[in-house]
């Protein structure tokens, strides 16, 4: 069975304790632009042909607004932020990925932030801060940050002593 590269990206014992995502609000804030132009060439498109004015330039245009919206869909869903038993992994990127990481116990602290709407909406960033400057910065608009919160530092207190 083939692994998947989230998967291929663990040390020997190493477990994943959680997958999040960016919350749902990223891919709407990008793609709201794109679904108005494809509704409103869509509409002109049909208007056109019922007053038989070729219309298909304008079927032709509307792939330019869904190649843009499967591209945002696809950088959303493959942008992952992980947690396991031994560090926080960020990966993005569709094609060419990006893979950063920080281990657990070089973890100094996690600052929090959560508007009103992302209290609402349940989302924020977090920000951990670690003892090597190359490490995971920050992680905006995360969904259930709370939770992602807790699990790391569970995490991180689970993990042996030396």
């Amino acid at each position: 069975m083939a692994k998947s590269y989230l998967e291929s990206l663990l040390a020997q014992n190493e477990k994943i304790e959680m997958v999040a995502r960016q919350h749902w609000f990223v891919l709407l804030r990008w793609i709201i632009l794109e679904i108005v132009l494809i509704i409103v060439i869509g509409v002109v498109a049909t208007v056109a042909t019922v007053f038989f004015v070729p219309a298909a330039l304008l079927y032709l245009l509307l792939l330019i607004p869904l190649v843009t919206l499967l591209r945002d869909v696809l950088i959303w869903w493959n942008r992952e932020y992980v947690i396991t038993n031994r560090r926080v992994i960020q990966v993005s990127g569709t094609f060419n990925k990006r893979v950063t990481d920080s281990s657990l116990e070089k973890v100094n602290d996690v600052k929090m932030v959560q508007s009103f709407f992302g209290r609402l909406f349940n989302f924020g960033d977090l920000e951990i801060l670690t003892a090597s400057e190359a490490g995971i910065d920050k992680l905006s608009w995360l969904a259930d940050p709370i939770h992602f919160k807790t699990s790391m530092l569970d995490a991180k207190e689970r993990m042996p002593r030396d």
